[in-house]
């Protein structure tokens, strides 16, 4: 049935009329272009990972051991290496705010872009609502303002931070620039500290359990060990994949937006690597296995913490800040993307007069602070997070695998060093991560599935076919169907 003429969806040719809708459609769903250039860009990727370094990763040490949690976060390393470098070449080819959604709805067609969507939005929703736990945690620990309860400032940081996103992206990114280098110096800071009191030993002190096949001193948990210590590898990480989200608010997105990406992993990887090494080194793998807060329990001496060990608690807030910021940022933006073509209520991708997908923070706020609040199990949505994200690699590696076979003339103004071979490394290391949550925490598993399976009816029962054709993701799907029929001609 054709649509109505006030409808966004895109009227068939012999309707030309409805283009004055579909055009105050879109003016009503614009960001705010050029706020973001490659310093701001690459300041978001390392915001978007930086509290994973604090806390999280030593828990892996529980299921792998130095030795394993130390292999499991190469190859984590590797993947989103791989990953970075096939992202890059996509957002340099489909610089829009769909981000992941974009690239798999060009490669995989309406349902993969629909998969990778709601998985990305999964781990960008329910990442925040985890860290404004921890940050209660940290400022009732620290005992600033006074506080015996956390929920206040799970309310105040999604106020606080939303209230910045709505005054502005170019606001928002230098605030999270600022908050993230700080948190930055200050694992620096704390790698040069815990290093004079490295010891190798220190590193393979967990007891062996002799039971576990291959098990050793840097194995104690044996080769399985590896693979279940796979999502904690991927803390050191998890996040980068969101900066092409960026790409309509940075200037010349197909130059920034490889160059901030790779800058940002790069970062990535030596912050990962001296943290992993201090923070086991000094304090001992088996005392850093289940500690709550590991950077300062490694720098404790008799049971005290040191001044510096003091520092880089507070700081550690500020990595916690400025991860939960920018993860509320890229959460909207996919929102927005998935909004405004269709997939999603439309109402939801309505910008403001400052150009911010107001309803695009809202909504997902008040979403994680009432899952904080209820459930205050940070933990829990984290692993279900970490789930959704590693669904979403998967489809994002294959769409670059898919994009090159069937579109190898494609204008790439940027070009993956490796080609498929990259993004074929990236996508079998992504199903390996996926395979390694069950290990972890299956009813995460199961209740990521569980979201999944309920957004995929919505999509399959109505909004596939309300999708707005003349959204930026689409038309590029468009342009690429036309071109193939000329092709064939």
């Amino acid at each position: 049935m054709p649509d109505r003429t006030d409808s966004p969806s895109t009227p068939p040719a012999s309707a030309p009329p409805g283009a004055d809708a579909l055009d105050a459609y879109l003016e009503r769903r614009t960001l705010r272009r050029g706020s973001a250039g490659p310093l701001l860009l690459t300041g978001l990727g390392v915001a978007y990972v930086v509290s994973g370094d604090y806390s999280g990763w030593n828990y892996g040490l529980a299921h792998g051991g130095f030795g394993g949690l130390a292999v499991a976060a190469a190859l984590m390393g590797l993947m989103y290496t791989c990953m970075v470098f096939a992202l890059a070449e996509l957002a340099s080819v489909l610089p829009t705010a769909g981000g992941g959604y974009g690239f798999a709805r060009r490669a995989l067609g309406p349902w993969g872009g629909f998969l990778t969507g709601t998985a990305i939005l999964i781990e960008y929703v329910l990442a925040p609502a985890a860290i404004s736990l921890f940050i209660g945690d940290y400022v009732e620990s620290l005992h600033l303002f006074g506080l015996t309860s956390s929920w206040p400032v799970h309310l105040a940081c999604f106020v606080v931070f939303i209230g910045i996103h709505l005054w502005g992206v170019g606001e928002a990114l230098r605030f999270s620039f600022v908050v993230t280098g700080i948190a930055v110096a200050a694992l620096l800071v704390f790698a040069a500290g815990a290093l004079t009191d490295f010891d190798a030993g220190r590193l393979t002190d967990i007891p062996v359990d002799q039971g576990a096949f291959g098990a050793a001193s840097w194995l104690p948990f044996g080769l399985l060990g590896i693979w279940a210590s796979f999502p904690f590898g991927m803390w050191f990480f998890l996040g980068v994949e969101g900066v092409p989200l960026a790409a309509e608010e940075t200037r010349d997105p197909a130059r920034s937006l490889p160059r901030a990406m790779a800058t940002a992993m790069g970062v990535l990887l030596l912050l990962a690597v001296l943290t992993f090494l201090a923070a086991s080194g000094a304090g001992g793998a088996d005392a850093m296995k289940d500690a709550g807060n590991p950077l300062v329990a490694a720098l404790q001496r008799d049971g005290h913490p040191t001044v510096l060990g003091r520092i880089v608690n507070y700081a550690g807030l500020a990595g916690l800040v400025a991860s939960f910021f920018s993860l509320i940022y890229a959460g909207s933006r996919q929102l927005f993307a998935l909004s405004r073509a269709g997939y999603l209520p439309r109402f939801l991708s309505l910008t403001s007069r400052r150009k911010a997908p107001w309803l695009g923070l809202v909504v997902p706020g008040a979403l994680g602070f009432t899952l904080a609040a209820a459930t205050g199990d940070g933990a829990r949505m984290l692993d279900v997070a970490v789930f959704g994200a590693t669904i979403s690699y998967a489809l994002m590696s294959l769409s670059h695998i898919v994009l090159r076979r069937r579109e190898p003339a494609l204008a790439r103004p940027y070009r993956t060093p490796g080609g498929v071979v990259t993004s074929g490394a990236a996508f079998v290391l992504a199903c390996a991560a996926l395979v390694a949550t069950f290990l972890v925490d299956v009813a995460a598993a199961l209740i990521a599935l569980a979201v999944y399976a309920v957004a995929a009816g919505y999509f399959g029962c109505w909004s596939r076919h309300r999708l707005v054709a003349r959204a930026p993701e689409e038309e590029f799907a468009a342009l690429a169907r036309a071109e193939a029929e000329l092709a064939r001609e």
